[in-house]
């Protein structure tokens, strides 16, 4: 096997708890795989005066991917820098329930669909300011509903859709499609009020859409689509959108399985990819030993696939999916009275 290179970040606040025995699961698989874990947020800072030191950059950029941990501030550099530094685009959430988790839903067991968030650009470019800047721009256009010289003061924000940021994640989109059993893709966003940027998104998706007679296709108005992800999550297969409401449905999708703590992520671009739960760093519970630890570990798996070390990413989700079913160590958002260690543990012994 080909040796790899994985820089770990192991994230603020409860995020440690979780990375840490994920990664000596990991390390027991006697992978190929070098662990690197550079200088970086408080501790870099301490020893640097930099959150984010040059040397750590660097590893990043000699490395096959990154395993990183929920940050809460100190190691946001790095994931600035691994998102839009290394143009990751896609933002992968599989939204997948397996017996045993505590999910609301009365039947949740044809619940298993992708949801992939355009990773870049929207409003998460962070232009944001106050109106009395763009005064003297006088922006009209046909779809106005208000003049911005009539509303200020207030504040603003640039939502950007670009022709090559759509066509790059929608056609990972169709791509990923391809691979599943569902071959099924769904574009929403709001494109009956967004006219403009929203209908772009959807109309570049549409024209993508012809190149892929193999793949059904459909698209929603995105409140269309929270309706029917909650009333029927069987019928999805993977869902497109722009960053925003990808940000916002995902979360909600992790609601219909059971909580963020279910939820593993991957971001991809074209030669680069990290990892990390979708869930935060989880302050409120820091220190308890009661983090869930299954969207680290999928997230791990998801990594290890895209490592090409498939049958290891399919032995962790086995063993996580075996804990599940015997219900005995359970954390407590999952109705147990199981710690993290313990979890992990019961993980391990699987292995």
């Amino acid at each position: 096997m080909t040796s790899k290179r994985v820089i770990l970040i192991d994230g603020d606040d409860a995020s440690p708890e979780v990375m840490l025995p994920s990664l000596a699961i990991l390390e027991s698989l006697q992978l190929p795989i070098e662990f690197i874990k550079p200088l970086i947020g408080q501790e870099a800072m301490e020893q640097t005066g930099n959150f984010f030191p040059d040397a750590t950059r660097d590893a990043i950029d000699a490395s096959d991917a990154t395993f990183f941990g929920s940050t809460s501030g100190a190691s946001t550099a790095a994931l600035f820098y691994l998102r839009w530094g290394k143009q990751t685009y896609a933002n992968v959430r599989p939204c997948q329930w397996l017996p045993g988790y505590h999910s609301p839903l009365a039947h949740p067991e044809n619940c298993d669909f992708v949801i992939i968030r355009e990773n870049l650009e929207d409003l998460y470019l962070g232009i944001e300011g106050d109106l009395e800047e763009l005064a003297g721009l006088n922006l009209t256009s046909r779809n106005a509903r208000a003049s911005l010289s009539s509303m200020a003061p207030g504040k603003f924000a640039i939502k950007a859709i670009t022709e090559r940021g759509t066509r790059r994640v929608v056609r990972y989109a169709f791509e990923l499609a391809r691979k599943r059993d569902k071959k099924k893709v769904t574009v929403t966003c709001k494109y009956n009020m967004l006219h403009v940027s929203d209908g772009y998104f959807r109309d570049i998706a549409n024209e993508i859409a012809l190149s892929y007679p193999d793949v059904e296709y459909n698209t929603f108005i995105i409140d269309d689509f929270l309706c029917r992800m909650i009333t029927h999550p069987e019928d999805l297969g993977v869902v497109v959108m722009p960053n925003l409401y990808g940000d916002i449905m995902s979360d909600g999708a992790a609601g219909l399985i059971g909580g963020l703590g279910l939820a593993p992520s991957g971001c991809y671009g074209d030669d680069y990819a990290y990892f990390e739960s979708a869930h935060g760093s989880a302050p409120d519970i820091a220190g308890k030993n009661i983090i869930n630890p299954t969207a680290t570990l999928l997230s791990a798996a998801m990594m290890l696939d895209y490592l090409e070390f498939p049958d290891a990413a399919q032995r962790i989700r086995r063993a996580v999916e075996q804990v599940y079913q015997q219900g005995e160590v359970l954390t407590p958002d999952q109705g147990g009275t199981g710690t993290t260690t313990e979890f992990c543990a019961a993980v391990s012994a699987l292995l």
